[in-house]
């Protein structure tokens, strides 16, 4: 009989990306502390942060297989979070106009007696969004519960100039490595 499988995330996209694979999960929210290894390298990071809330789940699961995946946005050297209010949003989209940010989203695959991390990513280029449009977009509730305060599949799309890499990093789950590992463990 094949493992309970687990989604460590709360990320209503995650949980429509997952359901996609037509594969029956159950949600639980890993509730960790969210903080940056500094020491690594933004990629060992951001797998490490997944790893720690698939492990946190694991705790409670300890028979489940469990992905938890985490999602980060960077502009040059600047990691962009989630938008805290208004201006902060303002000041993320004055950032992000024109420019390429880097999206990386972390995963960890676990077990009681396997883990597997992995990463997708992408560069994401904004036009040159105007004073109005950035106003426009940081009014709508679209902004602030995401990283980097958007969503390449919502409205911020139109803004968006060019993209490169894997799409459904930026959505937060890198589906094709996420399929194969899947695949491999005997869940799909």
């Amino acid at each position: 009989m094949p493992k309970q499988f687990v989604l460590a995330s709360g990320s209503k996209r995650r949980r429509e990306l997952l359901a996609m694979l037509d594969v029956s999960f159950e949600v639980i929210k890993p509730g960790v502390d969210e903080t940056l290894d500094e020491t690594m390298s933004i990629e060992h990071a951001v797998m490490d942060l997944a790893l720690r809330k698939a492990k946190a789940v694991l705790r409670q699961k300890p028979r489940a297989l469990v992905l938890a995946c985490d999602t980060l946005v960077m502009v040059g050297d600047t990691l962009l979070g989630k938008p805290e209010d208004k201006d902060h949003a303002r000041e993320m989209f004055m950032t992000l106009r024109g420019e390429t940010n880097r999206v990386i989203s972390g995963c960890a695959l676990i077990d009681d007696t396997h883990e597997e991390v992995y990463y997708g990513e992408a560069f994401v280029t904004f036009s040159q969004m105007s004073d109005e449009e950035i106003e426009a977009y940081i009014s709508t509730e679209e902004p602030y519960d995401k990283s980097g305060g958007y969503g390449i599949q919502g409205p911020a799309a139109k803004h968006i100039d060019t993209m490169r890499g894997d799409y459904y990093s930026v959505m937060g789950l890198p589906m094709h490595k996420t399929y194969v590992r899947l695949k491999r463990r005997g869940v799909l």
